[in-house]
Formats: C-alpha cells, structure tokens, sequence
C-alpha cells in the first residue's frame, strides 16, 4: 500500500531533511512514526498526505508511483488519505457536526445523503450529545474527538495522525488511542506521529523511528 525507496526530502536549495528512506507498509496495518524533535516526522508526513513531492526516490501510495502523478491525480488520491493534525484546525463558525461533515459537503454530497452517517460517527466517538456545540465550547479532548471523525468520515483507506495526544491528559490519550486501534480494526491503516513512549509501549505496535533524516523499523 505505500512503498517508499530510497526517498529522499530537501526543501529547495536547503539542507537535506530525509536522506534514503525506505520502508514499506501493509494495508490494514498500524505503525507509530518515532523520533526526537527535528528528526523530519512532519516531513514524513507531509510526503505521506501527497502534499510533497520526494527530491529523490520513489514513492508509491495506493499503487500508484507519486512522481508519475499530475496534480489532479495526486488530490483524487488524497481523497483516500484522512489526517489529524495535533492542534485540530476546527472551523469556529461551524458547529461539530458541520465541522465533521465537511469532507462529505466538498466532496459534493447533499445534508440529507450524509446526515445519518455523521450523528452515528459522532455517537460512536462520544460527541453525539454535543454536535451543536462550537468548538470554542469543546474540551481539548472533545476538540480531537472531532478532529478524528472530520478525518474518518469519508472514510479513508489511510489515516495520519500529528502528535493525536499531544494536547489531551494521558487518561484521555489512552482512550482516543483506542479510538484509533478501533479504526484500524475496522480495515484502516494507521501511522501516528507521537514521542509519547508511555503509549508505545502500551500498545506495542511497530514503529518508523526517524534519527538524524535517516530510518529505523522497530
């Protein structure tokens, strides 16, 4: 499902910030992406969510060679790939249930074709009762709660996670790391970016780990 070979990442005329990567990840499988700050875990995902290029390599996603891509091509495919960014990027405006429902509505879809889908979603994540709400009145862990879902709604076959639990009280990371073993158990792939060492251990999954640009699979 993605396949990276000696991928490597430098942004214009600057120094070299991933040099030869190479890994491969499964459908279905879940990996936590590892590394102290600077070792290019944001880098990294921002090449995984296609909005980067590699300067060097070759990198496949979903069977398709990125490089070979036009940008047409590379935001149908982005479609695929949901992300959840560790300070939630919520609209104010827009309640919860319109912030997780956006995706749908770029995506074309009518209020009366995604409805039920999104109450169900918000249920299942605990916000059920608290999908009027606005985000100014939401907790940090009600703030990524929603954050998930807005990333699963449309559900894709990839979810990318900056920092999930970096905002949120280790009780509260448990439960949304949880969340995301759930997910995964339901045929998503899932890669988190996380220096939490306490929930790696917990829950055992393999991880990237990220040292000086280059790559360590644990």
């Amino acid at each position: 499902m993605i396949e990276f070979n000696n991928v490597s990442l430098r942004y214009g005329d600057g120094p070299t910030i991933l040099r030869d990567i190479s890994f491969s990840i499964k459908k279905g499988s879940f990996h936590f992406l590892t590394g102290s700050s600077g070792a290019g875990k944001t880098s990294l995902l921002r090449l995984l969510l296609l909005s980067l290029k590699p300067s060097e390599g070759k990198m496949s996603m979903l069977g398709q060679e990125i490089s070979k891509l036009d940008r047409d091509r590379l935001l149908q495919l982005r479609r695929h790939i949901g992300i959840v960014f560790q300070e939630f990027k919520l609209l104010d405006h827009l309640s919860t249930f319109e912030n997780v429902a956006l995706p749908l509505r770029v995506l074309g879809q009518q209020p009366k074709e995604y409805e039920e889908n999104v109450k169900e979603l918000l249920n299942w994540v605990g916000l059920g009762e608290r999908m009027h709400a606005l985000p100014n009145v939401l907790s940090g862990g009600e703030k990524q709660r929603a954050a998930i879902a807005r990333a699963v709604i449309s559900r894709p076959d990839i979810l990318l996670a900056d920092e999930p639990t970096g905002n949120v009280d280790p009780e509260l990371s448990e439960r949304l790391l949880h969340l995301f073993a759930e997910l995964n158990r339901m045929g998503t792939t899932i890669i988190i970016a996380t220096h939490e060492l306490s929930m790696i251990k917990k829950f055992n999954y393999p991880q990237i780990a990220l040292k000086d640009g280059g790559i360590i699979i644990r």
